[in-house]
């Protein structure tokens, strides 16, 4: 008989039985090894598992500590990078704050120019008027560019709108009215950077108001020159006929017709914060001054009373062509047939219109400032005593009325009562006709 067990492996293990008895039941149970060994296991498993969380529950507190600083560092970290970008954008921010300020001031104090240059234009044109009825205005100037924007007289709304476009700000989106504000210092291709072009531009403008105000300097300075000149002219001519105008005088002491309002008060000296005032006021001066001479030298018998005549005999000692012996013959005579038409040789009014011993008929003419105009030997008198006449006005006709050898003019000039030779003012009104006319 074989037997079952090995002969190899000696004799088979003996299996290990639990007997369980419980009153009258008893209960029996094999322990085999595969069951030994996963006990073996599960009691290992949980050994480590016991010591692993025993040394979690030591460690834990190192641990926590440990990350909850890693995290702190961290948090640090994040916050000083958040910091630092905040800063950068605030010195971004407080820069474009900056340049828009600046910028903003500057163009601020290019609307204060070309508003002053607009007020000194409209004051200027004034001026320019009157210097060109007074026939000083120059004609090698250019008439001057209107600030900023036109040729017409600027307002200050045109050159807003003129440095507007010009600094590119007059656009409809919000990115180009805002193109100023907020700028970029530099471009990363190496073009111009816009605060650079800005300032290019802002220099060109002020430069273009500079220019424009030394214009109006400029011809204000020769005009006042040229008003000067004209005005020491008139008076140099008007001294060698013996008459004598106080310009000064006369400039200050307007006429005040009956239309005119009434004013008055105490003379003040005008305020003068500029040299542009003071200029002005320098060419108001000198034009006063030349329209006032102007205006009495057209007062003074500058014309011809016969202008289609000749002149006979002129002032000075002669021989009395009815006494044959010399004699001062007041005036000087123009050869006129008798009902020629005989013309007031300046404004004024009438003193004498009637027969006058030797002169026979005769019309004396009182032009102020003690001139006095003689007209005789007329054969008709065309005015009364009283009348009020203009320059070129007829008056009378010749004729050969008084102590006359024939039909002619006899024509006298009296300044303060004294006979003065008539040639002084018919060469005078010749010379002046450039300067009054």
């Amino acid at each position: 008989m074989v037997s079952t067990e090995s002969q190899v492996f000696g004799k088979r293990a003996q299996k290990h039985i639990i007997i369980l008895a419980s009153g009258d039941k008893v209960r029996h149970m094999t322990i085999r090894p595969w069951m030994a060994a996963v006990s073996v296991c599960f009691v290992s498993v949980f050994s480590i598992g016991y010591l692993a969380a025993t040394s979690y529950l030591v460690l834990r507190d190192d641990l926590i500590g440990g990350t909850m600083a890693r995290q702190a560092r961290m948090q640090h970290e994040y916050e000083d990078r958040i910091a630092a970008l905040r800063a950068q954008v605030d010195r971004v921010t407080s820069r474009q704050l900056l340049d828009q300020q600046v910028l903003e001031d500057k163009v601020e104090k290019l609307l204060q120019q070309q508003m002053a240059l607009s007020s000194r234009h409209g004051r200027l044109g004034t001026l320019l008027d009157r210097a060109e009825e007074s026939g000083i205005a120059e004609k090698d100037i250019q008439p001057e560019a209107a600030p900023v924007e036109s040729q017409k007289r600027a307002d200050a709304g045109g050159g807003l709108k003129a440095i507007e476009r010009l600094m590119g700000m007059g656009g409809n989106t919000p990115q180009q009215k805002m193109a100023l504000a907020y700028a970029p210092q530099a471009t990363s291709n190496g073009q111009e950077a816009m605060s650079d072009r800005a300032d290019r531009l802002f220099s060109k403008v002020t430069l273009s108001l500079k220019d424009i105000e030394q214009q109006q300097k400029t011809r204000i300075d020769n005009l006042t020159a040229g008003a000067s000149e004209a005005t020491d002219a008139i008076m140099t001519i008007l001294a060698r006929t013996g008459v004598k105008l106080d310009a000064d005088e006369v400039a200050v002491t307007p006429a005040v017709t009956a239309d005119d309002d009434a004013i008055g008060g105490p003379f003040v000296e005008p305020e003068t914060t500029e040299a542009f005032d003071n200029s002005l006021i320098g060419l108001d001066t000198a034009l006063g001054r030349l329209e006032s001479v102007r205006s009495q030298a057209k007062k003074l018998p500058f014309n011809n009373p016969s202008p289609a005549s000749d002149i006979t005999s002129t002032f000075g000692n002669r021989l009395d062509p009815f006494l044959g012996r010399l004699a001062l013959h007041a005036g000087i005579d123009f050869r006129a047939p008798t009902g020629t038409r005989i013309l007031a040789t300046a404004p004024g009014t009438v003193i004498t219109a009637g027969k006058n011993g030797g002169y026979g008929n005769m019309v004396e003419i009182d032009h102020g400032n003690g001139i006095t105009t003689r007209y005789a030997h007329l054969s008709t008198i065309l005015v009364n005593a009283g009348d009020k006449i203009r320059t070129g006005e007829p008056i009378a006709r010749s004729g050969s009325t008084g102590r006359s050898t024939g039909p002619h003019l006899h024509y006298e000039v009296r300044l303060n009562g004294e006979a003065v030779d008539p040639m002084r003012f018919l060469t005078a009104g010749i010379k002046l006709s450039h300067y009054i006319n």
